[in-house]
């Protein structure tokens, strides 16, 4: 039983080791891509648009009134903005 602690502490560890390095990589290619624009963009843009519920439970989307909203091209989010895969999957955003 002991040994198979030891084993399990020891995968959590490279785990999250591994996942610092990671973030760690995502976040100087982002620093790197933004001080230089040649590479590619660090930011994008998505678009999406505003819903909201009838009172006959149906969902109304406002095509007319599209929204923009700034991302960062990266695995994880970095300078306060969500990833653009994260954000490009949500195109339609319900409001109360």
């Amino acid at each position: 039983m002991d040994h198979a602690v030891r084993i399990g502490k020891g995968a959590l560890v490279v785990a999250l080791a591994s996942l610092a390095i990671v973030y760690g990589a995502d976040d100087l290619w982002v620093r790197y891509k933004r001080g230089h624009p040649s590479v590619g963009d660090a930011f994008g843009a998505v678009t999406f648009y505003y819903s909201t519920r009838l009172k006959s439970n149906r969902i109304e989307i406002f095509y007319n009134q599209p929204q923009t909203e700034a991302c960062v091209r990266s695995l994880f989010p970095h300078f306060g903005e969500r990833p653009c895969w994260v954000a490009a999957r949500q195109s339609v955003r319900q409001i109360e």
